[in-house]
């Protein structure tokens, strides 16, 4: 992979790409016109996340049988654009030796757990709320 180098949009001063703002006018650096750059699989990962669901605390909306199967889940409501995470799920069995095989919490924030149910095809019971004691936010147990 080839660095290319940032210029100045101001002054047209080339700088390498270890600098962020241009010496002469202080302007912000940024890449030649028209180059194309590779983004990471961070940042690919990054814009599928819609921003209406990064609120409120991490609730639980999913619980794997393990880390495969979890990170399939997660994949799946990143396609969504829902953000989540893992955990190990409390009372799950620690495995030291195989922690693929421990179950996962799939965990979303609140604003996002609707949805994250809707596209996992979860039924909540009638009342709204579900009674499993894995359904409250984090850190409310």
């Amino acid at each position: 992979m080839t660095v290319e180098p940032l210029h100045c949009p101001s002054c047209a001063r080339e700088y390498p790409a270890s600098e962020r703002f241009c010496e002469a006018c202080g302007m912000p650096l940024v890449h030649e016109a028209g180059a194309v750059h590779e983004a990471t699989e961070r940042q690919r990962r990054a814009r599928k996340i819609k921003p209406q669901y990064t609120e409120g605390g991490l609730v639980k909306v999913a619980r794997a049988d393990n880390r495969p199967e979890a990170e399939f889940i997660s994949n799946l409501l990143l396609e969504e654009g829902i953000p989540s995470m893992l955990r190990t799920a409390f009372g799950a069995a620690i495995v030291t030796y195989a922690p693929q095989i421990a179950a996962v919490d799939v965990l979303v924030p609140e604003s996002g757990a609707q949805a994250a149910r809707e596209a996992l095809a979860y039924e909540q019971p009638p009342g709204g709320r579900s009674e499993e004691a894995g359904s409250s936010p984090v850190g409310e147990r």
